[in-house]
């Protein structure tokens, strides 16, 4: 359980590092607000915070093993939004897919369901930051989050698609 969770936990904190800070590479706030616009996630800004938290704070608490559960469905609800991006690509990674979005929430997941494991900061406070009730109510909460927010996206792509549609019928019929 050590290694599983604090590699998905290391990469996930890499991954929202480059969100949040421009590290590795990354685009850091700004660069990520243009991206989560340019993928549909408006407010652009709002969303880059959420994901990079999602994935920097889920990812840190996740290798720590501290407050697993909430850590887990936080992560793995970043990567569901991820993988609602690359799904129309398909399935693999080489081709834009959602395989790598999809295995970091499966893990996530994974260990946010079946607990930090002995060596942790978890096990260390006696589980006062991952109680029973907590595995139910995280993953809830993050599932009718997710929804919602997948929900707007959808909204906010269709509405710019037929915007541009008009656009084009409007410059067809000489009307601009």
């Amino acid at each position: 359980m050590l290694a599983l969770r604090v590699g998905t936990g290391a990469v996930l904190c890499a991954h929202g590092g480059q969100k949040l800070f421009g590290w590795f590479g990354g685009g850091g706030i700004e660069g990520t607000a243009a991206a989560m616009d340019h993928m549909g996630y408006r407010p652009g800004k709002a969303n880059a915070v959420m994901a990079g938290l999602g994935e920097f704070g889920g990812g840190a608490a996740l290798a720590l093993g501290l407050g697993t559960p909430v850590a887990g469905a936080a992560a793995a609800g970043t990567m569901a939004g991820a993988a609602a991006v690359h799904a129309p690509s398909g399935f693999f990674a080489q081709e834009g897919g959602l395989e790598y979005p999809a295995f970091l929430g499966f893990a996530a997941a994974a260990v946010g369901l079946s607990g930090a494991g002995r060596l942790s900061l978890d096990h260390l406070t006696r589980h006062r930051y991952d109680k029973a009730w907590m595995v139910l109510a995280a993953f809830a909460g993050t599932g009718l989050a997710v929804r919602a927010v997948l929900r707007k996206r959808d909204a906010d792509v269709a509405a710019a698609e037929a915007a541009e549609e008009r656009e084009a019928d409007e410059e067809s019929a000489g009307l601009r």
